[in-house]
């Protein structure tokens, strides 16, 4: 029997009827439950003024709230992306997190695997299944446009990437005008590709880091299980921050970009212009 390296897909423990129980998903339900306690600690907060526990919880809550006020450029927008955007970084570094702890990829039972005989462990870093990064990113990119539906009105928002209403009001301007709406149409059609690339990207960004760090540590762990694996291991630590953080801003930013009424604004001033004073 060897320890071989772990698969790109995650193995299933049991199943339920003909549903799978991954080990990554074991993981990721052991984020979610200390999540729901810590949210039933903050909610048991007694007074104005926070103590312990409380007082870490609203810190964290206040140090986001700042640093994603400093991307939207208003305190209104930064409360409502609040929730999303720190769930998801908090999520996502505990998960990354927690793939560190001892018995986390090393504990299992023997095991028959792809026709080997292999550990299968219990416990599995929950974002190294692509599975997971890949519903985190359809999540996040689909949040982005229902606050875009929500904030700049279904025309506004339906008009970044097909740009009918461009096309109609350009009839009025001449040629000129005809041709670049016609452009402008076929650049709304560019960015619907590149939704479907957003959630391409971040989901693999996050699995193919997180992935590699995983088999990274087998491999040190296989050379000599002491000492050698542990300046890998802050390694990961460091590689766990940076992936929920870059995560977590780029939602942000498309969030942002989503809910930004400077286009809007732009067509209503072109609808209304100013009146010109003589002088």
């Amino acid at each position: 029997m060897e320890l071989l390296l772990p698969p790109a897909a995650a193995e299933p423990l049991f199943h339920v009827g003909s549903f799978p129980i991954t080990n990554a998903m074991v993981n990721g339900w052991i984020a979610v439950v200390f999540f729901v306690v810590v949210a039933f600690v903050a909610s048991r907060r007694k007074g104005l003024v926070p103590k312990g526990v409380h007082n870490v919880i609203e810190a964290v809550i206040e140090f986001m709230l700042k640093e994603i006020q400093k991307v939207t450029g208003d305190e209104q927008r930064a409360k409502k992306f609040l929730p999303l955007v720190g769930t998801i970084f908090l999520f996502i570094l505990f998960s990354n997190w927690l793939g560190l702890f001892p018995g986390t990829g090393s504990i299992g039972v023997w095991g028959i695997h792809e026709g080997h005989t292999a550990l299968i462990p219990l416990l599995r870093p929950a974002a190294s299944d692509l599975n997971l990064t890949l519903a985190i990113a359809v999540f996040a990119v689909l949040a982005s446009h229902v606050f875009g539906l929500l904030s700049i009105g279904p025309m506004s928002h339906i008009s970044k990437f097909i740009n009918i209403r461009g096309i109609f009001r350009s009839i009025k301007k001449g040629p000129v005008a005809i041709v670049v709406a016609i452009i402008e149409f076929g650049v709304g059609l560019i960015e619907i590709v590149s939704e479907i690339a957003k959630v391409v990207s971040l989901s693999l960004r996050l699995f193919g880091n997180i992935f590699a760090g995983e088999v990274l540590l087998t491999v040190m762990m296989g050379l000599l299980a002491y000492v050698l694996p542990i300046p890998f291991m802050f390694l990961e630590l460091l590689v766990g921050v940076i992936q929920a953080t870059v995560f977590a801003m780029l939602t942000l930013a498309y969030l942002t970009v989503a809910t930004d009424e400077h286009g809007h604004e732009e067509e209503s001033h072109e609808a209304h212009p100013e009146p010109v004073h003589a002088i």
